[in-house]
């Protein structure tokens, strides 16, 4: 069964936030996407598609890649990021771009549609992401490979953020949140397939391919300040948190962050830390 109301929340967040998403002077998505595409290598004339696009941090890149003879296909479930990719799309002057919004769990492409499925820090927000990796099986062509990222779920660490940040988040201000947005709960939903780098390859194993390689490598993540930071969180995954905390409790949150990092920033009041982010990639099994 599908997370209906789950989906809709996070199609809704980044719906929000498309407009400064990966903005605010801070850099990390841009960074991970132009790693991702180095390490996928799409090559002159093959077609790819960038499940869960954003504002295009690997979609632009590959489109580079590819060439005017190739062509990259992105999809997301949030229409404002899909309006954002375009526009910048029309001002880059790219032939070879298209964009669609579409629910990347349930991806309506033809069988041996493409050569390349990529996704950064995007199948990690699919309720039912291995069976979705198993539907990409299908539309990638013979030899295929599929490429993408999700953060390393290491026990006792807050999800989706360095571990710098885990001593920052008081656990009792997190007692505010519903249940399925506790970290608990989020380590539940994910850490089944993706903490062991074992589980991860049997799961691909699964759904169809072969050759997984998983690749740990940080991604060095930089702010112009603390405040940049925080601003910056509520346009990405974060938003998710901070949207389902009482006011207070975000006031207090937005408080021990910015003192807790200005204490990790440098004599400017900048930021840069190494986010450890899982590369993964794989080759259709047949």
């Amino acid at each position: 069964m599908q997370d209906t109301s789950y989906k809709e929340q996070v199609a809704h967040a980044f719906d929000q936030s498309s407009s400064t998403y990966d903005r605010l002077g801070v850099q990390f998505f841009g960074p991970m996407g132009r790693r991702l595409v180095d390490i996928a290598e799409p090559a002159v004339g093959e077609r790819v598609l960038d499940i869960g696009c954003g504002r295009g941090a690997c979609l632009f890149p590959a489109a580079e890649k590819v060439g005017p003879k190739g062509r990259v296909h992105g999809i997301d479930i949030a229409p404002g990021m899909i309006d954002e990719a375009r526009k910048e799309a029309v001002g880059r002057g790219l032939r070879n771009v298209v964009l669609e919004v579409m629910d990347a769990e349930s991806p309506t492409f033809p069988p041996r549609s493409f050569d390349l499925v990529m996704g950064s820090y995007s199948v990690i927000f699919l309720p039912d992401a291995v069976s979705a990796l198993a539907r990409y099986a299908a539309i990638l062509d013979d030899a295929g490979r599929i490429a993408f990222t999700s953060p390393e779920f290491r026990a006792g660490t807050f999800p989706f953020l360095p571990p710098e940040f885990t001593p920052l988040i008081p656990r009792a201000l997190l007692e505010h949140l519903p249940e399925q947005w506790r970290p608990e709960a989020l380590v539940r939903r994910f850490n089944s397939w993706l903490e062991r780098a074992e589980d991860l390859r049997q799961a691909l194993e699964r759904c169809g391919y072969t050759s997984v390689d998983v690749i740990d490598e940080p991604v060095r993540m930089t702010a112009l300040s603390s405040e940049a930071w925080v601003e910056w969180s509520h346009t990405q995954g974060m938003r998710l948190l901070w949207q389902h905390l009482p006011e207070a409790q975000r006031t207090e949150l937005r408080e021990r962050l910015i003192e807790g990092l200005d204490e990790l920033s440098d004599d400017n009041g900048a930021l840069a830390i190494d986010v450890p982010v899982r590369f993964v990639t794989a080759r259709v099994a047949r």
